[in-house]
This record gives structure tokens, sequence and C-alpha cells, in this order.
């Protein structure tokens, strides 16, 4: 778990920690046996049993006919029904659309929540590589554009808060991994007002991004593609123009939903 139990407040209910420890490595692992999970999660074969045999019970988890499990699609309904309580998903996915449509490239919708980024929404490739990043999936901030442009809109302390919490893990030799990088690159990124993000979380594929001036939420879109073809010079006389321009009628159309 990233948290330690030391930040959690109030009562502390070690069984609901296991099941989650648990779901969490079905996520990792897809499918496993009950002895690969329990290794997985370093709990006794019989306790991670009587657990997946509760989630199952409850529909939360699938035992299929060679005894694996795998996570159910009731966390699929689940997400869905959580993202259209977000008004933001509403008012911001038909100009991300668009967006995707004018450079021929993903776009993508980012949400920070608990100093983490989360993937809103994303368009369909158009054509070739892009980052394939599912729905819903939740990465450190630093690795990619849309992340660090989540980072530019926190104060210096809560960028602290997280990089204590989460760290600076690297996942490609391109990763910023030491706060004071992070801090310089978080400081020009709110004096030019987009980040990019260059082969720090996935080879080959470059990104860029905005925040969104939206009032109490910390959000951001971004458009991703090989590196290839978002080429610097297309960042900076094209791309940047198009996410500041489709931003502005978000912003716009947000205050008003």
């Amino acid at each position: 778990m990233n948290n330690s139990r030391k930040e959690l407040s109030g009562e502390y209910i070690e069984a609901v920690e296991k099941s989650f420890r648990i779901i969490q490595a079905l996520d990792e692992l897809h499918t496993a046996g009950v002895s690969e999970i329990a290794r997985a999660v370093n709990l006794p074969k019989s306790t991670v049993d009587i657990h997946l045999q509760t989630l199952e019970k409850l529909g939360y988890t699938v035992k299929d006919a060679d005894c694996s499990y795998r996570l159910s699609l009731r966390f699929l309904e689940h997400g869905g029904k959580i993202r259209k309580q977000i008004d933001l998903y509403h008012v911001a996915r038909a100009q991300v659309d668009k967006l995707s449509n004018q450079v021929s490239e993903v776009a993508t919708i980012g949400f920070e929540e608990c100093y983490q980024r989360v993937l809103l929404y994303r368009t369909e490739p158009i054509e070739g590589l892009s980052d394939n990043a599912p729905v819903g999936q939740i990465n450190r901030m630093h690795w990619t554009a849309l992340g660090k442009a989540l980072l530019s809109q926190l104060s210096n302390e809560e960028i602290d808060e997280a990089i204590e919490t989460f760290g600076l893990p690297e996942a490609t030799a391109q990763t910023i991994t030491d706060r004071d990088g992070l801090v310089t690159e978080i400081e020009r990124i709110r004096e030019q007002g987009y980040s990019i993000e260059d082969e720090e979380h996935i080879e080959g594929i470059r990104s860029v991004a905005v925040p969104l001036d939206i009032k109490g939420e910390n959000a951001a879109i971004s458009t991703v593609g090989p590196k290839h073809r978002v080429t610097v010079d297309r960042i900076e006389n094209e791309l940047v123009e198009a996410l500041r321009e489709t931003s502005n009628i978000i912003a716009l159309k947000y205050e008003y939903y």
C-alpha cells in the first residue's frame, strides 16, 4: 500500500485493508490462484482464500474453471457511475473529442485525487502509437505531462507532501527522480502555462498538457502521441495553442454548466 497505517485517521479495520490489498494484487496480476495471490500480499493462504470467497459472494471477484480468480466487471460499473457524477467530464468530453480530431492525436482529461493523476477520459487513437493508457488509470503525477500540469496547480508544500507520500520512482531513464529537479520543472510550467512529457513515462511517447482554469477543481487536458509526430516545433506552434483554446472553451462552459 502507498499510505502507511499512521496516515490513516479514526478507526482502522485490518480486515478491510487485507481485502483491498488482495484486490490491488489481482489488479496487477489480472488472474491468479490463491497461492500466487497469497505470495503477492504476504498473507497466509487460508486468509486470502476466505477474503476471495467473500469478494466472490459479493460479486467483486470471479472464480474461473481452473480455480483462478479475477476482478469482476462490478468495478467498471462503479467507475462509470462515479465518472458520471463529475461535472467536468460532461462539460469537457465533447471539447476534448474536437481537440483530438483537430490535431489528429489522442487527447485526454486528467484529474488530481489524493496527489495522484487519474485519467478521467481519453479519446481513441486515430492512427499509430499512443500510450494506450486506460480510462481510470491512476499513476504518479511526475511521470506525465498531465500529472505535471496538475502538480503546477498545487502549492510547493502540497508537492512536498505528494513526494513524501509516493516518492519519485523512475519509469524510464528520462523520469525526474529528485525533488529539486521536479520543483524547477514545476516552476517552469507555471511560468509558461504548459507542461511537456518527453519519454518520462513510456519510451517513444511525448505529450503536452495545459491546466484547466476551473475553480475548485485540479484538472488538465493533454494531447499524446509518438515522439516523431509530437515534435517540439509542433508543440510550440500548434499543440499548445490548440490546448489553450480548448481549455478556455471548457472553462467558459463549466462556469455556466
